[in-house]
């Protein structure tokens, strides 16, 4: 398998590294968009690569594309990334890029909750709403929700957290008609995606999604869907209220670097142990399997 930290494609303009995917130009109304397999936790990104973790994270997000494009346009063109660069540059691209339209990101992510963890176990702890949606008393982390929620954030520069605001805010941020749009299709997203999950032994905890306008003013859903890196998933046979569940994602990561005394998680990055990067990489080839039912095309 081959493993990329960071693309060089040289037969294309870069536009930029994030801090998983490289984009590049093809032309002025498409990108390339590379995902390597460079990881972040806690916003920082690590040194070590998760090998194939972005061959799982590109065709996973395409796997959700195709089963949910009846809801809302995505930024997919069907150009085989392959088509767009050099020879030389071709093994930098199999498996994990996609030629996308280019859009205009719409500065809000809209973060859909169907279960209590994470930051908005830490919101409803201390004033028993999430984003200032009031909640039932009594929660537990982890429990299901009456109803998934809507909670957005405002994008945050590379390297600084996300920001949660109100659904007031991101009206006064994008338009009211936009917001309401963005919502409601996002709602619908999560929903469909839970209760196919559902069937395949994985509960959705939550996840995230990202919206860009073209020039016509028509929304598309874009970067990526419901992977591990952007939503919790968790395997529903070992699933329990009032404990922060197992999850298909770089919660070993995240565990380990917890245990660090000495790193106040801003960069740089400490080393990570071979044993977390392995379990990690299994974790992220065991979600791609049970969702799809297929092996990673490598």
């Amino acid at each position: 398998m081959n493993s990329l930290y960071q693309s060089s494609i040289q037969s294309l303009p870069l536009l930029g590294h994030g801090k998983v995917r490289d984009n590049y130009a093809v032309g002025d109304d498409k990108i390339l968009i590379v995902t390597t397999d460079r990881l972040s936790a806690f916003d920082v990104v690590m040194n070590e690569p998760i090998p194939g973790k972005g061959m799982v994270l590109n065709q996973m997000s395409d796997f959700w594309f195709g089963k949910l494009g009846h809801i809302v346009p995505n930024h997919l063109t069907g150009v085989a990334p392959e088509s767009v660069v050099a020879p030389e540059d071709v093994e930098q691209v199999r498996g994990r890029a996609v030629v996308a339209k280019r859009l205009k990101p719409i500065m809000v992510e809209a973060v859909v909750r169907g279960y209590i963890i994470g930051s908005g176990w830490k919101d409803y702890q201390a004033s028993g709403a999430i984003c200032g949606i009031q909640l039932p008393s009594g929660l537990r982390q982890a429990d299901k929700l009456p109803e998934p929620i809507f909670t957005p954030a405002a994008k945050a520069d590379l390297g600084e957290h996300d920001e949660n605001i109100s659904f007031d805010d991101m009206e006064q941020r994008i338009g009211t008609e936009l917001a309401a749009k963005m919502r409601d299709v996002s709602i619908k997203l999560y929903t469909a995606a839970a209760e196919y999950a559902a069937t395949k032994g994985i509960i959705i905890a939550d996840t995230k999604f990202e919206f860009g306008l073209d020039d016509n003013g028509v929304m598309h859903l874009m970067d990526e869907v419901l992977t591990a890196d952007s939503s919790r998933f968790w395997p529903a046979d070992s699933y329990a209220p009032g404990m922060s569940p197992p999850s298909f994602d770089k919660q070993f990561v995240r565990d380990y670097l917890e245990t660090l005394t000495d790193w106040n998680k801003t960069a740089p990055a400490p080393s990570l142990p071979q044993d977390v990067i392995d379990k990690t990489q299994a974790k992220y080839f065991e979600a791609i399997e049970r969702l799809t039912g297929e092996k990673l095309k490598a």
